[in-house]
């Protein structure tokens, strides 16, 4: 699960080209459409790439690699390839029929510059020769991306010339020129991001990887290359290829689990000028896994697609169900979370006119592709359930299962609301709460243990601060169903104290806290509970972390003394710094305040001083910090460090998820024994 830090305030491809299309058939200078100008991204760029930290650095990526995959979806290249190189500087290259170089008749240059100089400029709009399907719906991927860069090179490989132009902060150096004759077609872009621009700089090669990786399982026969070519890091190349598709991403997706249909579900049908795409298979776990596409871009909120295939996914199975009579007359018809739960599934659209909810498009409105979807997945699930009998009884079983533990957790759920009534009379009597009743102003921080807890709470300011201590580890939500959850009295507690309700009931609206904030032990003991509340939120607290309300408080690993002067380090690397800026270069560090070796002689940085005396402490638990303590480096929104959670890719977390807290021992071994090395410093 990515975070992000607030601090203070917060080998070539064997796949041949289609043949059958020409290379540059009716696309040409006429094929592009000009909209606007450039400056307001520049204003403005969070509208246009969400935002200028780590999420908008690699949607700058993103953008570019999308003509490519467009191009790909049209018919018309094979191979994608993105390379890190240099001082910043990101490479992207595709064989498709590369970018128009002709002069346009509306903007008087060339179609290329008028591509990366004009805002809703591209192949995307009107008729004409361009795409009929595309990623990049709002044409201003290419632009954008060029606005926001210190520099940017276009190379395109046409009409049996190359031909290039650069330009800087989105405007052209020199004209369009021809340097030399090729005899392959396609385009590289090579940008390097403004960092007065963007706030991180950092690219994440895991990231990079993960998004590439999906794109390729979305779109068959493509070959995604990756490539780290920078000198002060290791040399890397990886290669993408699935000619399953969507089936392969499914296998990978299930993994680790055990599946209650060894054949997966897979249907992909032309449907009038739009085509739908589905796999699914179940598998024996508690969660749902449903991931939808439009074009190639994930849609997070889902949309019109999703909603077409949760109808059509509840009414068949349970028309399958009461026709074999596995569902008697007296049965309630199964509820649509009882048909998700353990369903992993990938639906994949792509049509000619999507409408997405903003530049991010995370949720399609196209009405008509519930309908299509609806039809397409209905009928040919109805048959695959016919044809495969003994594996629909097992998907059925499963369902009727989820049912019968769904209307015990109702139970469960309505029980503790009736005790608890989320009222301030009726809170947890261990919640210590503030006096503000402004949600938007007030924080709760979540402890491990009541040495903690009482630590905190004489810390704290009661304005706008409320505590909960949790008694020991909470129950691994990970292969618990809601009403064995609803048991435990810590999630009971944890869940009267936030208001919000659970799961399906989650009402985010009356959460009485707008910052939730997991504080643990630095040990091992501290990661655990950590990570068995991360759990729980992400599996049933999911709009916690989407709308940006979850947080890890970071307090600081060692306390440095020398005379008056007190410093806090939070990584290793920063008490080294500390050491030296305060005199020294080499100490020894006392765990246990109230030994005299604490007081530890560090060497001087030169002969002709004497030896400084610097006092350090190591922070193994928030219960040995005093409240004045825990406040000043922990708890203060002056001073504090504090990662705030977010999830950015589903997929990603959910198989970490699965992988760590699951029941499958081998793959979370294997883990461990991969990563082991990379620790640098664990606490035993």
């Amino acid at each position: 699960m990515p975070e992000k830090i607030i601090k203070k305030t917060e080998k070539k491809s064997s796949v041949k080209k289609t043949e059958a299309k020409s290379k540059n058939s009716g696309y040409g200078a006429d094929s592009i459409t000009v909209l606007e100008g450039l400056d307001p991204v520049r204003k403005r760029p969070g509208m246009y790439i969400g935002s200028t930290s780590s999420t908008g650095l690699h949607h700058l990526i993103w953008e570019v690699v999308d003509n490519g995959i467009d191009e790909a979806m049209a018919g018309y290249a094979t191979e994608v390839n993105v390379a890190l190189l240099d001082n910043g500087m990101v490479e992207v290259t595709d064989n498709g029929r590369g970018i128009p170089v002709g002069k346009h008749k509306v903007t008087g240059v060339s179609a290329l510059e008028t591509v990366m100089t004009k805002l809703h400029a591209g192949g995307k709009f009107g008729e004409g020769g361009g795409y009929k399907v595309s990623g990049g719906l709002h044409g201003v991927g290419v632009s954008v991306v060029n606005a926001l860069s210190e520099h940017m090179k276009a190379e395109v490989y046409r009409d049996n010339k190359v031909w290039e132009q650069e330009y800087k902060i989105g405007k052209p150096i020199k004209k369009i020129r021809s340097t030399g004759s090729t005899r392959k077609t396609g385009t590289k872009i090579t940008f390097k991001p403004d960092t007065t621009i963007f706030s991180v700089t950092e690219y994440s090669w895991g990231k990079i990887l993960d998004r590439l990786r999906q794109q390729s399982y979305l779109t068959k026969g493509i070959t995604i290359t990756v490539e780290d070519k920078r000198k002060d890091h290791r040399k890397k190349y990886y290669k993408f290829h699935f000619e399953g598709g969507i089936k392969a991403y499914i296998k990978t997706l299930n993994r680790n689990k055990t599946v209650k249909n060894n054949t997966i579900f897979y249907v992909e049908k032309d449907i009038n000028d739009s085509k739908v795409e589905i796999a699914l298979q179940y598998n024996d776990e508690y969660n749902e896994t449903v991931l939808s596409f439009a074009n190639n871009i994930y849609n997070p909120e889902g949309g019109t697609h999703l909603i077409g295939f949760r109808t059509a996914l509840t009414r068949t199975i349970n028309t399958y169900a009461r026709a074999q009579n596995l569902l008697k007359e007296k049965d309630e018809n199964l509820s649509g979370e009882d048909v998700r739960e353990g369903l992993t599934s990938i639906i994949s659209v792509k049509l000619t006119d999507p409408q997405f909810e903003g530049q991010t498009k995370g949720k399609l409105g196209n009405a008509e592709m519930k309908t299509y979807v609806e039809q397409v997945f209905g009928e040919t699930f109805a048959i695959f359930l016919e044809e495969h009998p003994k594996e629909a009884a097992q998907i059925v079983g499963k369902c009727i299962l989820s049912s019968q533990a769904r209307m015990a957790a109702r139970n469960a759920r309505a029980s503790i609301l009736r005790k608890g009534a989320l009222d301030s009379m009726t809170l947890p009597g261990k919640l210590s709460d503030c006096s503000s009743r402004k949600a938007e102003e007030c924080e709760i921080y979540i402890v491990e243990g009541d040495s903690a807890g009482g630590s905190a709470k004489q810390g704290r300011d009661r304005r706008y601060q409320a505590i909960l201590p949790l008694r020991g580890k909470i129950l691994n939500v990970e292969r618990a169903r809601l009403d064995k959850m609803l048991a435990n009295n810590e999630i009971k507690n944890l869940v009267i104290a936030l208001g919000t309700n659970i799961d399906d009931q989650f009402d985010v609206s009356k959460l009485r806290y707008h910052r939730v904030v997991i504080m643990t032990d630095a040990d091992v003991d501290g990661a655990h509970i950590r990570t068995l509340l991360l759990t729980l939120f992400f599996r049933h607290f999911t709009p916690l972390i989407t709308n940006g309300h979850l947080f890890i408080a970071q307090p600081p690993l060692y306390q440095l003394k020398k005379g008056a002067t007190i410093k806090y380090a939070y990584t290793e690397e920063e008490k080294e710094v500390i050491i030296k800026e305060m005199g020294g270069i080499k100490a020894e560090i006392s765990e246990n305040p109230t030994e005299d070796t604490d007081n530890i002689e560090a060497d001087a940085k030169t002969a002709a001083k004497k030896p400084t005396r610097i006092n350090i402490q190591r922070y193994k638990g928030l219960g040995e910090m005093n409240p004045d303590q825990l406040w000043e480096t922990t708890m203060d929104p002056e001073t504090r460090m504090m990662k705030q959670v977010t999830v950015e890719d589903a997929a990603l977390a959910d198989s970490i998820f699965d992988m760590l807290m699951g029941s499958d021992v081998a793959p979370r071994k294997k883990f461990i024994q991969t990563h082991a090395k990379k620790v640098e410093n664990l606490d035993v």
